[in-house]
Order: structure tokens, then C-alpha cells, then sequence
């Protein structure tokens, strides 16, 4: 699998290598307006012919284009769509419980946290929380906690975080995770933190539930792949800022003059890897960080230590019980 990662593997082609795997399966993605990497990924899968895909998003308009397309593709799958707002944990709490009430859908085999922003400028929810913080990382927590009845009642249920390597911009800042004094606001540190945290919530999916429940959750990092997650950034402005912020921490891509772009069809073959790849056991520990279809090296690949801490992940959980008012036990 690692040599096919290195020819960028396409979503649309790994799907057609797991068949059986996606057949009769109930999956649910956040995020996926036509263009991007969640509308790739279930496009991908859809001609091998799951038994429901859950469309989350928080523009219904998009959602149903991206709808029309799959049942297209598969006239015999049932899509159901989810208007949800990530950033709110009041619309998180909504959609979940409608989700619980679905009583043609006894079971998730298949979560993607896939839905996210990425550099947008200092914002604080009408909750206090940072937005990047917020739409990022809380809202998937959430709604994923709240729909673990569900998810559990699957055979062999799996959770699939998005990522990114931009997790190296920061650490989770335990006092601080919303930057409370403005002028310390770097909204790439921001962004990082939040992909920290969806890297961290992984692990302790898998240490919590894994053993007892024949559960996989992974974390993954698609790439550098341009999507209309990134239509609202000038890139000349965004690459000046992201390539300071780099220089800032001392990593040598601030130093770059370009980056290797890819296809959303090639930046979701990881999400097809994670999501249903049935031998993922013989390569990957549960909780793991995956990309290029392998799993994450941290002597090669841009992958830090306080991502990967099964302590930090610990800590994390509590301090997220502790924002939401809300404790999760397993």
C-alpha cells in the first residue's frame, strides 16, 4: 500500500478495490459541498452501493446538489441529509438527537469528521469558544459522543477524524485554547490546535471503546489539497502568514516556494484507506495518525509528539467535558 500511496491513489479508484466492505454499509459525513473532500469521498463510494449516506452540512443548498449527484451514482442507496452547524453546540445537539429519532437508521457503520474552516481571522462563538476550536474539533466531539448509541450498535463501527499536518503549528493550549489576549491570535496556530485536537480525540475514541466494541478510529491527513474549504483566502496574503508562522516555530517549509497540490478525489483515497480498508488491522494501531494510505511516521513524516501523546489525549477529553458541561463514559 505504501508504494501505491506514493502514485497518489484516487478515492474513486481504492473504492472500487473494497466493494464488499462499503455494500449495505450506513455512513455519515460532515461536510460535503460539491468540491470538496467529503462530496469526493462519498462520490467515491457511492457506485459500490452503501445502504445509507448521511449528508452533514450546514448548507442545505449544497448539500442536496451534492444529494443529486450520489443518487445518480446510486439510485438504490438512501441519502439522508443533516443541516448541522459545527460551530454551534446548541445545532450539534439538534442534529444528534434527530439523528437518534431516525428509526430507519438502527445503526452508523461509518463516521468521517470531515467538515472544518481553516484561517479565518479571530472569531468567538456565540458560545465563547475560538471558531477554528469550535467548527473544528467541539462540534465533531459532540455530535460523534452523542451519536455513539448508534454508532455502537454498528458490528464493526469506525470513526475517521480529518487531520492535517498543519497539526505541527500548535499544541492543544490547555489555559488558553481561545486565545483570550487577541494579540497572541495566529490563525494558523489557530487552525493547528483544532487539527491537535481532532488527532487526540482518534486516540482516545480507540483506547476508550476499541477493545470492547471491535471500534477503529483514525485520524488523517489528506494533504495540500484545494478545495472551497480555502475559497475564502487570499493565498498570496495566506502564504505570506502561514509561511511566518512556519518561520516563527523554526520548521523549514517557511522556507518553501510551493507545495504540492492535490486533486479532492486524491486527498480523499486516505479517507477510503481509514474508513473502510478491511485489513487496516495488519497495518495500523488503533487510534493511529494516517496519510498517503499508510500510517504516519514520525522520523519522516511531519508528526508531532504532543498529536500522538495518549496522555495529552486524556487531557484533552476532560478539559472538552468540562467546555461542553457534559461528561462522555465508556
Amino acid at each position: 500500500m505504501a508504494d501505491q500511496a506514493e502514485q497518489k491513489p484516487t478515492a474513486s479508484t481504492l473504492a472500487t478495490k473494497y466493494p464488499e466492505a462499503i455494500k449495505g454499509k450506513t455512513i455519515l459525513v460532515t461536510g460535503v459541498a460539491p468540491g470538496g473532500l467529503g462530496a469526493a469521498f462519498v462520490t467515491a463510494i457511492a457506485p459500490m452501493q452503501p445502504a445509507v449516506l448521511i449528508l452533514a452540512d450546514c448548507n442545505p443548498t449544497k448539500t442536496q446538489q451534492t444529494a443529486d449527484e450520489l443518487l445518480k451514482l446510486s439510485p438504490d442507496t438512501k441519502v439522508r441529509r443533516l443541516n448541522v452547524d459545527l460551530s454551534s453546540l446548541a445545532a450539534v445537539r439538534r442534529a444528534a438527537e434527530m439523528v437518534i429519532g431516525w428509526a430507519d437508521v438502527p445503526h452508523i457503520d461509518v463516521v468521517v469528521n470531515n467538515a472544518g474552516i481553516t484561517a479565518v481571522p479571530r472569531t468567538i462563538t456565540d458560545e465563547g469558544f475560538e471558531r477554528h476550536f469550535a467548527t473544528n474539533y467541539l462540534g465533531h466531539f459532540l455530535l460523534t459522543n452523542l451519536l455513539m448509541p448508534k454508532i455502537l450498535s454498528s458490528d464493526a463501527p469506525r470513526v475517521v477524524n480529518v487531520g492535517s499536518d498543519g497539526h505541527i503549528f500548535s499544541p492543544i493550549r490547555f489555559d488558553d485554547p481561545g486565545f483570550r489576549d487577541e494579540a497572541l491570535y495566529r490563525t494558523w496556530m489557530a487552525y493547528g490546535q483544532s487539527k491537535t485536537a481532532m488527532m487526540l480525540m482518534a486516540i482516545s475514541l480507540a483506547e476508550k471503546l476499541g477493545a470492547r466494541n471491535n471500534f477503529l478510529a483514525f485520524s488523517v491527513h489528506p494533504g495540500a489539497v484545494t478545495t472551497n474549504l480555502t475559497a475564502h483566502l487570499d493565498w498570496e496574503e495566506a502564504y505570506v502568514e502561514m509561511s511566518s508562522t512556519y518561520r516563527l516555530l523554526g520548521y523549514a517549509q517557511g522556507w518553501k516556494k510551493d507545495f504540492d497540490f492535490l486533486t479532492p478525489d486524491q486527498g480523499a483515497a486516505t479517507y477510503v484507506y481509514a474508513a473502510l480498508d478491511p485489513d487496516i488491522r495488519n497495518v495500523a494501531h488503533n487510534g493511529a495518525y494516517l496519510l498517503k494510505c499508510r500510517l504516519g511516521d514520525p522520523w519522516k513524516d511531519d508528526l508531532r509528539a504532543w498529536a500522538t501523546s495518549s496522555v495529552e489525549a486524556e487531557m484533552l477529553w476532560k478539559l472538552t467535558e468540562e467546555l461542553l458541561g457534559q461528561e462522555f463514559k465508556y
